[in-house]
Parts: structure tokens; C-alpha cells; sequence
């Protein structure tokens, strides 16, 4: 069976691991952080969530909690070939 995209594109099957439930519950449980971020290997939007969360003595991280939580959400209901190459393969970075 053929997985598609947003645009009705046939997603390539990978050989690569996905790391799909693993972002996705350090998303909901850790996204003040931005753990989920580095996971994924997206060091940058890592920093600038965990930035936001320090630099305004924890205020912003009601701001990032949204953020990891609506990430974790999309991330859990993607298959796995559709996290892949959206998140692993083409490095689509938020949302």
C-alpha cells in the first residue's frame, strides 16, 4: 500500500529508523525543552526553545509547552513513513 503526502505525493519507502513515538512523547512531556528537537537533530530550534523556556525564567515556557505538545500530537499521528521523510529525510523543521 502506498503512503501519500499532504499533495497527494507518493512517499518513498526508507530503510531508515523512525523516531516518530520517541519525538512524539518528548514532545508532549518534555517540549518546554525543546528535547524533542534535539532528537530529531534539529540542534538550532532546540536551543531556541530551550532559550525561550531560560530566558524568561520559565514564562515562555507556557509558550513552548504549547509548541512541544501540538509537535508531539502531529508527530504520533503521522505514519511512519510519513515521519520519515517529512521530519528525517526532508528536515521539515516546525509544525
Amino acid at each position: 500500500m502506498e503512503v501519500l503526502d499532504d499533495n497527494g505525493n507518493v512517499i518513498p519507502k526508507s530503510g531508515e529508523e523512525s523516531k516518530r513515538v520517541l519525538a512524539g512523547v518528548l514532545g508532549i512531556l518534555l517540549g518546554v525543552f525543546g528535547v524533542h528537537k534535539f532528537v530529531l537533530g534539529y540542534t538550532n530550534e532546540g536551543i531556541i526553545l530551550l532559550a525561550i523556556t531560560l530566558v524568561t525564567c520559565g514564562i515562555g515556557g507556557a509558550v513552548t509547552s504549547i509548541i512541544g505538545l501540538v509537535e508531539g500530537i502531529v508527530y504520533l499521528t503521522k505514519t511512519d513513513e510519513e515521519f520519515i521523510y517529512t521530519y528525517q529525510t526532508n528536515k521539515k523543521a516546525w509544525f
